[in-house]
């Protein structure tokens, strides 16, 4: 049986997958910080659960709705969860395909933190620009 906060996790990139934004909104804790790395348009600490669902809805409007992720495993412990996944995306004639690990802070069943790291961060800031 997987730890509660890997489950929770899955959940919410599940919802996310099937375009249930409701559902990952409130899987955030109000005050939560998604982390985005790189050097591109998109970088940078997001604070607040609207200013991180306008991330998603980036991803989603540049790519004309071909963003998605394919997950290979959920772990969970008492305050993090982990997923190992690849990301999938086509934008104005470029395809970016990468692996990477996600790592979020959880507290009361709430993620309050995000950060994600890729495999090929310069291929990622290329797509993005």
């Amino acid at each position: 049986m997987a730890h509660p906060n890997a489950e929770l996790f899955a959940k919410g990139y599940a919802a996310f997958q099937a375009g249930d934004l409701d559902t990952v909104r409130d899987l955030f804790a109000p005050d939560i910080v998604w982390h985005v790395p790189g050097k591109n348009h998109l970088s940078g600490d997001y604070k607040g659960v609207d200013a991180t669902m306008a991330t998603f809805l980036a991803n989603m409007q540049e790519t004309n709705g071909t963003f998605r992720l394919e997950v290979h495993d959920f772990l969970g412990s008492d305050e993090h969860a982990v997923a190992l996944a690849t990301v999938k995306a086509e934008k104005d004639g470029k395809s970016l395909d990468d692996q990477y690990v996600h790592v979020v802070h959880l507290k009361d069943g709430k993620l309050t933190e995000s950060w994600i790291i890729g495999a090929h961060q310069d291929e990622v800031d290329a797509f993005w620009g």
